[in-house]
């Protein structure tokens, strides 16, 4: 994914949602490319400083399960994210919210219900 600011990307998905950075390039200075890891799963973040941004079309949903999904919306909100749908029970068994991060990229959160 390319983002017009990287650094805040970045601070987002470590800081806020627990990714692990594993790559960056380059080594020093201003990143222009980082790789970042959630469990078994991987990120890609580009500096683009043209970028648009999922913002202006729906292009994906990052799914992220936590272990209780309120608390996992009420950091990303206090972290910058904007909530679009609050936690809520789905009769399939998992409660659901859904943010958007500081680019405007769709995140749909879940926690399995007991």
């Amino acid at each position: 994914m390319t983002t017009p600011d990287l650094p805040r990307l970045i601070g987002f998905y470590r800081d806020v949602v627990g990714f692990e950075l594993t790559y960056r390039f380059p080594d020093e200075g201003v990143p222009e490319f980082v790789a970042l890891r959630l469990g078994n799963s991987e990120l890609g973040l580009a500096a683009n400083p043209e970028a648009g941004g999922p913002a202006e079309s729906h292009r994906w949903e990052l799914c992220v399960y936590a272990d209780d999904c309120d608390a996992a919306v009420h950091a990303l909100r206090s972290g910058g994210a904007t909530v679009t749908e609050e936690p809520v029970d789905q009769p399939w068994g998992e409660r659901s919210a859904r943010v958007t991060d500081p680019d405007g990229n769709r995140m749909l959160v879940l926690s399995r219900l007991a």
